[in-house]
Parts: C-alpha cells; sequence; structure tokens
C-alpha cells in the first residue's frame, strides 16, 4: 500500500507544475474535482491534493479565502434553497439552480483544503482535525456530496416532494461535517 502510494504521489508532484506558473495544485485538483462530480472521484482527488507540498504562504492564503468565499455562497445557496421550497408555489427553476450550485461546490470541498491552509497560516474557521482526521473528513465530504447529488438529480427530474424529502438529508450531512471540522464563529 505505501509502495502504490509513493507510485501515485511521484506522478502527481511532477504533474502539479504542467499548468505554468499560474496554475496552482489546488486549483488542478478542484477543477479535476469538479469536472466529475462523483461520490468516487471527490474522494480520489481529494486524497491527491493532499499528497502533494504545501503551497507558498501567499497561496494559502489566496486558497484560504476562495475556499471561505466558497463555502460563503454554498450558505447562501442552502438558504435560497430553503425560501424556494418553502415559497407557494415553490418555484422549481430557483430549486435547480441552487441544488446544481451545491452539487458542484460539495465535489470541490475535499481539493478546498490541501495541507498547509490551516488556522496556523491564517484566519480559518476550519479546525486542524481536517488534516489531522482525513478520512473522515473525506467520508463526511463525500456523504454531503452523496446527498447534494441525490437532490440535485431530485430537481433535474422536477420531483418536488423527493426534493422536499431529501433537503434535510442535505441539511444533516453539512451539520455532520461542521460539528467535527469546522470551528465556532469568533
Amino acid at each position: 500500500m505505501k509502495m502504490r502510494a509513493a507510485l501515485i504521489a511521484v506522478p502527481l508532484l511532477l504533474l502539479s507544475g504542467c499548468g505554468g506558473s499560474d496554475t496552482s495544485q489546488a486549483n488542478n485538483g478542484q477543477a479535476n474535482i469538479a469536472n466529475n462530480a462523483t461520490p468516487e472521484t471527490a474522494k480520489t482527488n481529494g486524497m491527491a491534493m493532499l499528497a502533494v507540498a504545501a503551497p507558498s504562504k501567499e497561496r494559502a492564503l489566496q486558497i484560504m479565502h476562495d475556499r471561505h468565499e466558497a463555502m460563503e455562497k454554498l450558505g447562501d445557496s442552502m438558504k435560497t434553497l430553503h425560501r424556494a421550497l418553502d415559497a407557494s408555489p415553490a418555484d422549481l427553476n430557483a430549486i435547480r439552480v441552487q441544488t446544481a450550485l451545491m452539487a458542484r461546490t460539495a465535489a470541490q470541498i475535499p481539493g478546498m483544503f490541501p495541507v498547509g491552509t490551516g488556522p496556523d497560516v491564517g484566519k480559518t474557521r476550519a479546525k486542524p482535525e481536517i488534516w489531522a482526521q482525513q478520512n473522515n473528513f473525506h467520508g463526511k465530504s463525500r456523504e454531503f456530496l452523496a446527498a447534494t447529488l441525490a437532490i440535485d438529480a431530485a430537481a433535474r427530474a422536477g420531483d418536488l416532494n423527493k426534493v422536499m424529502a431529501l433537503h434535510e438529508r442535505v441539511d444533516q450531512a453539512c451539520k455532520a461535517c461542521h460539528d467535527p471540522f469546522r470551528a465556532p464563529k469568533n
């Protein structure tokens, strides 16, 4: 197993420079995850992201900023989804927009937390447990991704009853990751 990890990590390190100086490892990983939004690829791509070297402090701070913005948009999207579901009649177009955004963002989550972007680098609510308990974090990320993919599929199919039934699952998956891995607001 260690040999397999080494064989995977070395090409990843070599390939990380292929995009030129303007391309970061985190952006490459996020693009790969976003383009292949399935629980299995999110797991694989997220794990690969953690195998590369930590970014420079400047790049780490940019990743942390981008991560914060993406998570804020995800939270706003979830609130908008709840409002669209509560509308009478429910706004199916707004629901579809929000579930699609949620699924895309969920697919990117593992790649948003490369090594070297934790609280030791700058202000973040991401707890050190994310990196200390990577398997658990990635498991929670996969659960959230599965929940968002399911609700997005129901929204695309126009099945509002299923969307209503699944939105609690999305909320629970979000909370299941926040509780162990996100620090409270200061």
